[in-house]
C-alpha cells in the first residue's frame, strides 16, 4: 500500500534508509539528520509504503524531481520501487511538471528499475560532491 507520509513516519523511514545504506550505500553520504535530508527544501509530496503495516519504502518528488526513492532490502522484487515510481511520477504530471530524477551511475537495482519502467537516460555527468570526490550520475526522464 502506497499512503501520503506524514511527520510521524519519520523515525521509520530513517530506519529503513539505515538499512538500505548498509545494504546498498544510499545514500551516498549518510545523513547527520536523516529525516532532515528526508524533508528537503522544496518537497512537494511524499509517500511510504507499507506492507502488513510496516513502512519498507519512501519517495518523495521536489517539484519535477524524483528522489529519497528506497526499498527496504528485504522488501524488493514485489513491486514496491515500482508504485512508489508510478505514485511519484503521476503526481509530478497532475502538478504540470514532466518528471526527471537522477541516480549515481553505480547504482545498477535503481537503474534497473527506472529503465524497466521506461525511464529514458538523457544524460551521463561526473559530479563532484565533495572536495575531490567524483561521482557519475545518469539524469533520466519518464
Amino acid at each position: 500500500m502506497i499512503r501520503n507520509r506524514d511527520a510521524a513516519d519519520l523515525d521509520a523511514c530513517a530506519a529503513v534508509l539505515a538499512e538500505v545504506h548498509r545494504h546498498n550505500g544510499y545514500p551516498h553520504h549518510w545523513p547527520a539528520d536523516p529525516a532532515r535530508w528526508l524533508t528537503p527544501d522544496g518537497l512537494t509530496a511524499a509517500w511510504v509504503a507499507e506492507e502488513s503495516g510496516v513502512i519498507v519504502g519512501h519517495a518523495a518528488l521536489c517539484g519535477p524531481e524524483i528522489s529519497r526513492l528506497y526499498v527496504h532490502p528485504a522488501a524488493r522484487g514485489n513491486g514496491v520501487g515500482g508504485s512508489l515510481l508510478r505514485t511519484a511520477h503521476d503526481t509530478a504530471l497532475a502538478h504540470g511538471r514532466a518528471p526527471v530524477l537522477e541516480v549515481k551511475a553505480t547504482d545498477h537495482t535503481a537503474v534497473a528499475l527506472y529503465e524497466r519502467h521506461g525511464w529514458t537516460r538523457t544524460a551521463t555527468e561526473e559530479q563532484e560532491w565533495r572536495p575531490g570526490e567524483r561521482v557519475v550520475i545518469h539524469r533520466y526522464r519518464a
